[in-house]
């Protein structure tokens, strides 16, 4: 197995800079997903790793190879295509062989990796079906038999699952983390779906304009991104533009105004420099946020406000919280409303000091 480097990766297409100065390290037997908006750059850098794509400038080290200027078959990387990429023409057991036939393998062989790639994904008895006769979550596990028959040290995955239907979808994410672990391979997943890419993942890699905005956890990324763009890609968010407001030692949101006529203040325990003509930017998640049946003066985080939309999606609801000026995004339990609520009706929120996360450094005005 082998672990990947890249060193200083930038891609050009014309006038056109798709990545700037990417560098990162994959760690040997990690999954690690590539996480972004379309066009950020994601399947590029994959193409690059699998050596589809030759990079402008910078090196790419799959171990310890420096494989920048090899072709993809001496690289040993497996790749998935978001269309899979089968051939109508040949059966389950030659699709998954081909690797193996370039590689001009001795049948015996041939048979025992194919066999060993097709029980990884639980499709044994499916070797003498042509791919038309399998469901689409079947033609994604011949997919990875193929690209895992040839024993690469990398497995790279582009966008695998994006063509399956949602139930499909989520059955499959816990097959491909299960088959990852089971081979224990590093393996490098191009995702635009958060869920996804939090759910399977030992570490992410945030893409965006070209750059890498931030790695880490799950955990990491999701509860103290490094900059808004990560905070807003990530799931939904609430994000405040802060003063700080000395005379009563607390932050004040101008843009959020109550009924009462009194700004939003926000009382956290996260220690920042205080100081006049100092403006934070601020990040409040909507599931952190609680709803009472009556306004809780005694909580150091409350507001009062009128339900401007509410959106039931099952487990949990969406509710916008209208100000005399702005508004604020909660996400409720299901269990919280014996009844669901309407629009119009007065709500009272609140939410703990912790949960106020800074995420921009101070910027002086």
């Amino acid at each position: 197995m082998g672990g990947i480097k890249l060193e200083h990766i930038s891609q050009h297409f014309g006038e056109q800079m798709a990545l700037r100065d990417v560098s990162l390290t994959v760690n040997d037997g990690e999954f690690f997903s590539l996480l972004g908006p379309s066009g950020c750059g994601k399947s590029t850098l994959l193409n690059i790793i699998g050596g589809f794509l030759d990079p402008t400038k910078g090196m790419v080290y799959i171990g310890d190879r420096n494989v920048t200027s090899l072709p993809p078959y001496q690289r040993k990387t497996g790749m998935v295509f978001q269309s899979y990429a089968l051939f109508p023409h040949l059966t389950v057991f030659d699709n998954v062989a081909y690797g193996l036939k370039v590689q001009k393998r001795k049948k015996a062989e041939m048979k025992q990796r194919v066999m060993e790639s097709l029980s990884l994904v639980q499709l044994e008895s499916y070797a003498n079906r042509m791919p038309h006769q399998l469901s689409g979550g079947q033609q994604q596990r011949v997919a990875i038999a193929r690209a895992l028959a040839i024993q690469p040290s990398v497995l790279l995955l582009d966008e695998p699952l994006s063509n399956l239907d949602a139930k499909l979808r989520k059955n499959m994410q816990t097959e491909l983390r299960n088959i990852q672990r089971n081979v224990g391979i590093t393996t490098i997943l191009v995702t635009h779906d958060q869920e996804e890419a939090l759910s399977l993942s030992d570490r992410i890699g945030i893409l965006g304009e070209g750059r890498i905005q931030q790695i880490g956890t799950p955990l990491e990324v999701y509860r103290q991104p490094n900059n808004r763009f990560v905070a807003e890609f990530i799931g939904q968010v609430n994000l405040f533009e802060a003063e700080y407001d000395e005379a009563n030692s607390t932050l004040i949101v101008p843009h959020l105004i109550q009924s009462n006529g009194q700004h939003v203040q926000l009382k956290t325990t996260a220690r920042k420099e205080k100081g006049e003509n100092l403006k934070y930017l601020l990040m409040l998640r909507p599931e952190r946020i609680t709803v009472s049946s009556k306004r809780e003066d005694a909580h150091p985080n409350h507001v009062t406000g009128v339900l401007a939309e509410v959106n039931y999606i099952g487990h949990s609801l969406r509710l916008v919280v209208r100000l005399d000026r702005g508004g604020i995004i909660v996400h409720a339990s299901d269990a919280a409303f014996p009844k669901l609520p309407k629009v119009g009706e007065t709500i009272h929120i609140n939410w703990q000091p912790e949960d106020v996360v800074f995420l921009d450094s101070k910027v002086h005005t």
